[in-house]
């Protein structure tokens, strides 16, 4: 299998899998905000990334999502789309990718899905921001729309600085997301899905509510039951991403709430609480998602 990793050159990540590839699999890097496209008059579009063709790979997987204007975005996601069509397995799929990094539209997904999640209010003025704050409660976590590993989150439990936490936003043009603070155990579920394959581990952290591992969280393996698996599967199928990292919140009476999906997971915190081959089964996903496509002629050992 060739494999195209849309990533830093430096990352973590991109070593992991060039490590558990071995032999067996070739594993390249090409930058996100290198892809450029060329159509003729007749052809097929060719997607490219520095020297790399990446229809020339068997799949390519999205392991960063660099900041960009909006037309950069599009047009990323657009380059993508097109390589997807063409017969190139994308993991994500780029509407997934779309879906998750917008937390609107990831949480209109998952409330159509049934899925449990904090009550929230998205708006572009300070009023309705102000309505917002007090109708949830006076106690709100601030969002930026587009971001993740919990930067530029803020809980806000005063109404003269949200006052002034919204009207920066409004200065900034910026869309205004707020949700309810769910008061709870001390700790969230990450679960991580690949396919049919859900791993997970709890994070807790006694010096922030925040639970992120890179925000000083601690991390402990769980088992997850059947209730947090189906919960896991149905929010990745909720946003088209079935290789996504699911965050789920117990609150103290044991709801369970869907905080959030993200299509472009990280696994190094989760191997090594699991002390499990993560890159492996990332590999062995894709190889599968290949193979499912291949002709009956064509034997595994091929790829």
């Amino acid at each position: 299998m060739r494999l195209l990793v849309l990533s830093s050159p430096n990352s973590w990540y991109l070593e992991d899998l060039r490590r558990a590839a071995g032999g067996r699999h070739e594993v390249c890097c090409a930058a996100f905000d290198q892809i450029s496209v060329s159509m003729d008059a007749t052809g097929a579009p060719r997607v490219t990334s520095g020297r790399h063709n990446l229809s020339d790979f068997d799949a390519v997987l999205v392991r960063t999502m660099p900041p960009g204007s909006l037309e950069q975005v599009v047009f990323r996601m657009d380059a993508l789309g097109q390589l997807e069509r063409s017969g190139v397995v994308v993991l994500n799929p780029p509407r997934g990718i779309e879906a998750a990094v917008d937390k609107y539209l990831a949480t209109a997904k998952l409330q159509a899905a049934g899925l449990r999640t904090p009550r929230t209010m998205v708006c572009q003025s300070v009023d309705e921001a102000m309505e917002g704050f007090r109708r949830l409660g006076g106690d709100v976590v601030v969002k930026p729309l587009f971001g993740s590993e919990g930067r530029g989150i803020a809980r806000v439990e005063d109404e003269a600085i949200a006052l002034r936490v919204f009207k920066t936003l409004e200065q900034l043009d910026a869309v205004i997301y707020l949700q309810e603070f769910l008061p709870h155990q001390g700790f969230d579920i990450r679960l991580l899905v690949i396919g049919d394959r859900v791993l997970a581990m709890r994070r807790l952290n006694s010096n922030d509510w925040r639970t992120n591992v890179s925000l000083g969280a601690t991390t402990e393996p769980i088992e997850p039951d059947n209730t947090l698996v189906d919960l896991a599967r149905s929010a990745a199928a909720a946003v088209v991403a079935p290789f996504s990292g699911v965050d789920i919140l117990p609150d103290r009476g044991g709801q369970l709430y869907v905080l959030e999906v993200n299509a472009v997971p990280g696994w190094k915190a989760l191997a090594r609480t699991l002390q499990a081959d993560v890159a492996a089964m990332v590999l062995d996903y894709v190889q599968g998602l290949l193979l499912a496509k291949l002709p009956v002629d064509i034997q595994p050992d091929d790829y």
